[in-house]
C-alpha cells in the first residue's frame, strides 16, 4: 500500500484554511431586495385568506406539538431573543469578538461584520414598528371580532380599533417580529452561508408562530419579511464579510493571519 502525503506549507508561503468559504454565495442587495418585492406580493394576495386563517387559529386548531416548535422559535424573532443569539455568536466566533475580532471596531473587542449583523437584524424591525405608529392601526386577530368582519380590510382603520382596549392590540400591521426574524436570518446567512436554508426556515417557523398565536394576520407576517430583507439588502447587500484565515507558516516560523472582506 503506498502511503499518501498531504503537501504541508513550505517557509514564506500562506495557506488558506476555512475551504468551505471559498465562493462563498452572495446574497446581494438585488437578491434580497427581489425576494421583498415577492413578499410583499404574497402579503397583498395573503389579505383575501388572512380572515379565514385568523379564524382557523384563533379556534384553537394548531395541532399542540407544532404550536410548541412554533413557540420556541419565536426567539428567532424577538429583540431580546435575537440579542442574545448575536452575543452568543460573538463569543464562539473568533472573528466576531475577542481579541482575534477581524476588523475590531475602534477599541472595541467586536469586529465591524457584528455590528453589521446587529443593525441587519433589527433594521427591519425598527421600520415595522415606524410604519405601523405612523401609518397604519389595525386590529390583532386576538382582539378583533372576526365573525362580523366582512373583509380583511375591516380590521384596519381608527373604526375598528375603538373597541380594544390595549393600544399594542391595534399594532397588527406589519408584523416586527417577521421584520425581526427575516434580518436575523439574513444577517446569519451573510456571515455563515452554509446554514442560510436552516436559518430561513427558522425564520420562516418565528412568522408562522404570531400566526398561529393570533398575532397577526397571515399579510402582516409577509409585508413585515418583506421589510427585513429591505433593510438588509440596504446594510449588508453590497458587502463581503471579512474572515480570518489562518495561514501557514511565514519564513521566520510565525503563522501567519490575513483576512478578506
Amino acid at each position: 500500500m503506498i502511503p499518501t502525503l498531504t503537501p504541508q506549507p513550505t517557509a514564506g508561503t500562506t495557506t488558506r484554511q476555512h475551504a468551505d468559504d471559498r465562493g462563498r454565495p452572495r446574497l446581494g442587495a438585488a437578491r434580497l431586495l427581489a425576494t421583498a418585492i415577492a413578499l410583499g406580493c404574497a402579503g397583498g394576495l395573503a389579505l383575501l385568506i388572512d380572515l379565514d386563517v385568523a379564524r382557523w387559529c384563533k379556534a384553537g386548531h394548531t395541532p399542540k406539538t407544532l404550536m410548541r416548535f412554533l413557540n420556541f422559535s419565536e426567539v428567532c424573532g424577538h429583540g431580546i431573543g435575537v440579542a442574545t443569539l448575536l452575543l452568543t455568536a460573538a463569543v464562539l466566533d473568533r472573528s466576531l469578538g475577542g481579541r482575534d475580532a477581524v476588523p475590531r471596531t475602534g477599541g472595541l473587542p467586536l469586529s465591524r461584520d457584528f455590528f453589521r449583523m446587529v443593525a441587519t437584524t433589527f433594521a427591519g424591525g425598527i421600520m415595522a414598528n415606524v410604519v405601523k405608529e405612523l401609518l397604519f392601526d389595525r386590529v390583532r386577530p386576538r382582539a378583533a371580532d372576526l365573525v362580523s368582519a366582512a373583509s380583511a380590510f375591516a380590521t384596519f382603520g381608527d373604526s375598528a380599533a375603538d373597541s380594544i382596549l390595549s393600544h399594542a392590540d391595534a399594532n397588527s400591521f406589519p408584523s416586527g417580529h417577521a421584520a425581526t426574524a427575516a434580518g436575523f436570518a439574513a444577517a446569519l446567512s451573510w456571515k455563515y452561508p452554509r446554514g442560510r436554508w436552516l436559518f430561513a426556515m427558522l425564520a420562516i417557523a418565528a412568522a408562522a408562530q404570531r400566526v398561529a398565536s393570533s398575532a397577526h394576520y397571515p399579510s402582516d407576517v409577509f409585508f413585515g419579511a418583506a421589510l427585513g430583507l429591505v433593510g438588509a439588502a440596504g446594510i449588508v447587500g453590497r458587502s463581503r464579510p471579512h474572515d480570518e484565515y489562518v495561514s501557514g507558516t511565514t519564513a521566520d516560523g510565525r503563522v501567519e493571519k490575513t483576512s478578506t472582506g
